[in-house]
């Protein structure tokens, strides 16, 4: 299950509208270095982590209580679908902040083992595309063999994504991070391949409430602060591609159970939501009315490597000679691999009025579908999408609008 993010408010950023692979690899690797740095033993990001756990479990234990789950399968449940999901084993820890020590030693093995990966502007915007066309049916078929590049990753954009969470909440998410574990499921009793998958918020972040700059600034104060990428949704992903050769009218039953759930869940979260804060974000966001946002950009982020849509580049743009680094603060980091879409089709198309043409000032991605393609050497059916392509100049700055980023 997903997070309980902080509400926050609009905070002015400057955005470069010049995308370097080199000065995003190094940024990258200082951001891992910092994370790891500053996580290890932080009373206040564990404190952050048990608070969302509780408000988890008390959401999660409503619905089941009005549910038909028997009676005694309830609590076992309840941290099956949270903790089990994510790779605890049982027995379930006595309290949330047992379970926070746990994922804070799971973020510090990720931090430590992950292979550091970027996404260029264009990437990012196929991503964003392809998640769009996702339903939450579709993320039960990731197959980690076969779907996932690296069986550890940390993905860090170049700039957050706006979320409105449940609740009405907003959080930024920086990066995604994810390893494989093995899921303990209920009912009946399982285990699974899986992967966890965690979302990263940005501390320095676009928007942020006065609650969150005093909590910054308290924890500095104290000699303990918070790390740039602050650990906030964690998610079990089933990850043995389990409904790879089930029906559409299957997937569509799995999908409608998973609003089901979340629709209730959004309800009892609604009851208990505070205020929001004046002068909320105002910008592009996602509404994550299924909390469901994460997984569906990662899984289309994967999908889209095995496809060749996207390739694994280096560090330094095309032509550009690598240099060595000033001072030792900014180091090559050639551990840094590089996402870009691999083929761009840039162009400028005339208009249909005879002797006219149209001149494009920008590049943009332009709409992908999914198609469930046979492969019959597998045996199975396997999502694809169809597109995209970057269309506008080459040399033209790369525009990634609202409507882009709508994924209602």
């Amino acid at each position: 299950m997903g997070k309980a993010s902080r509400g926050k408010k609009q905070r002015s950023r400057d955005i470069s509208t010049m995308w370097s692979a080199t000065k995003a690899a190094r940024e990258a690797h200082h951001i891992r270095s910092e994370t790891l740095r500053l996580l290890r033993d932080n009373t206040w990001v564990r404190t952050l982590l048990s608070s969302n756990l509780s408000n988890r479990m008390a959401e999660l234990n409503t619905v089941i209580h009005h549910s038909d789950v028997p009676e005694q399968h309830r609590n076992d449940l309840a941290f099956a679908m949270v903790l089990g999901k994510q790779g605890m084993r049982p027995p379930w820890p006595a309290d949330p902040d047992h379970a926070a020590r746990w994922q804070m030693r799971q973020f510090q093995q990720l931090l430590t083992e992950a292979e550091v990966v970027v996404i260029s502007p264009a990437a990012h915007a196929a991503v964003m595309a392809a998640a769009a066309t996702l339903d939450p049916a579709d993320v039960a078929t990731l197959d980690k063999n076969r779907d996932i590049p690296m069986p550890t990753g940390l993905l860090i954009l170049s700039d957050p994504i706006i979320v409105e969470n449940r609740g009405n909440t907003l959080s930024d998410i920086r990066a995604f991070g994810w390893q494989f574990v093995t899921q303990h499921q209920v009912l009946p009793t399982a285990q699974y391949e899986g992967v966890q998958l965690t979302c990263f918020m940005d501390r320095d972040g676009p928007v942020q409430p006065e609650s969150w700059r005093m909590a910054v600034t308290h924890a500095r104060s104290t000699g303990s602060p918070l790390p740039p990428l602050v650990p906030d949704g964690v998610y079990g992903l089933r990850a043995d591609g389990a409904l790879t050769g089930e029906s559409t009218e299957q997937h569509a039953a799995l999908s409608d159970q998973h609003r089901t759930i979340n629709t209730a869940l959004n309800q009892v979260a609604e009851q208990n939501a505070l205020p929001p804060e004046e002068g909320l974000w105002d910008g592009g966001r996602i509404v994550d009315t299924y909390d469901d946002f994460g997984p569906r950009y990662v899984f289309a982020f994967w999908r889209l490597a095995a496809q060749g849509i996207t390739i694994l580049g280096s560090s330094h743009e095309p032509g550009e000679q690598a240099q060595q680094p000033r001072t030792t603060l900014m180091p090559a980091a050639p551990d840094v691999r590089i996402i870009r879409l691999a083929h761009q089709i840039p162009t400028q198309r005339h208009g249909e009025g005879e002797g006219t043409s149209r001149v494009y000032h920008h590049r943009w991605t332009v709409r992908m579908h999914k198609v469930r393609q046979w492969y019959p050497s597998a045996q199975e059916h396997r999502l694809i999408w169809r597109g995209p392509y970057v269309k506008g100049p080459a040399d033209a700055p790369f525009m990634i609008g609202e409507k882009a980023y709508s994924l209602n």
